[in-house]
């Protein structure tokens, strides 16, 4: 499989994670009939070329289901990254996941792996996770309760978190999968290029719809924005999944991400019909 500029980063630990969705704002009587127009990434026509999407700059592939297997340490400081989103053993994602798959189904092959995991959170070390730790994790990839325990996973922090701060704001289609990316890659924690960061930095400069802004300014913003965080470290330094993808849709005013869809990520084109 070929692998592009890594794409990890972002994730956050459980306390974080808790807080971030402790932090999606309640929609007020004034925002509510901006959130019943917006148009949702949840609709599953739309989440399936969202998860295409982030998959042609996760994995270079549109197959998104044929990243279940996946695991490779890739270097970037994270420890291994897998799966169909890229949970990390050391960032905490991945030790969430594991401990699911366990209470889902106890005894299964990644169920022995778990304190070594929580030994290496945090860090990069493949303490007690090598050399068997890949092979098992592709063994689990077969079973369809670990197959949904990452999509649930997948969902509860990351996409959903991301459709629901979307809506509030009165984004369609394309803004909330600005933001599901965003927070695929930079999580949601505290520190300057979390996707809340990202976030304040746009609404310093330009006003969403579900406060009487202009969309495509409000997403340039954010965009602007979600450039600015990927500069700062070096693993995401290459912006073409904004610059040739996200933008590329915007400026055709493709807010509902319609299908047909053409875009690049790192040089390599795809396309939707």
């Amino acid at each position: 499989m070929k692998h592009h500029p890594p794409h990890t980063s972002r994730r956050t630990l459980l306390a974080l994670i808790g807080a971030s969705a402790a932090s999606v704002p309640l929609l007020t009587p004034s925002t509510a009939s901006a959130h019943r127009a917006a148009a949702g990434l949840d609709d599953p026509a739309k989440k399936e070329i969202a998860m295409k999407l982030v998959s042609s700059a996760e994995n270079s592939s549109l197959d998104w289901k044929a990243q279940y297997k996946y695991i490779e340490d890739i270097g970037d400081g994270r420890g291994y990254t897998a799966g169909i989103i890229g949970f990390c053993s050391g960032t905490g994602d991945m030790l969430d996941l594991v401990e699911l798959y366990a209470d889902r189904r106890p005894g299964n092959v990644l169920a022995p792996y778990l304190p070594a995991l929580r030994r290496v959170d945090g860090t990069d070390s493949h303490d007690g996770l090598d050399p068997h730790y890949p092979r098992d994790w592709g063994r689990a990839a077969q079973d369809q309760a670990f197959k949904q325990a990452q999509n649930d996973e997948r969902d509860r922090v990351y996409f959903n978190p991301a459709v629901r701060q979307g809506k509030s704001d009165g984004l369609r289609v394309l803004g909330q999968f600005a933001y599901y990316d965003a927070i695929v890659m930079h999580g949601d924690g505290t520190d300057p290029t979390s996707f809340r960061s990202i976030r304040r930095r746009a609404l310093d400069r330009a006003r969403p719809p579900a406060q009487g802004g202009d969309e495509v300014t409000y997403l340039n913003a954010f965009l602007d924005a979600r450039v600015w965080a990927m500069k700062q470290e070096e693993a995401h330094s290459d912006t073409s999944r904004v610059d040739t993808a996200q933008r590329v849709f915007l400026r055709k005013g493709n807010l509902d991400l319609d299908t047909p869809l053409d875009w690049k990520v790192y040089g390599d084109s795809f396309h939707i019909d």
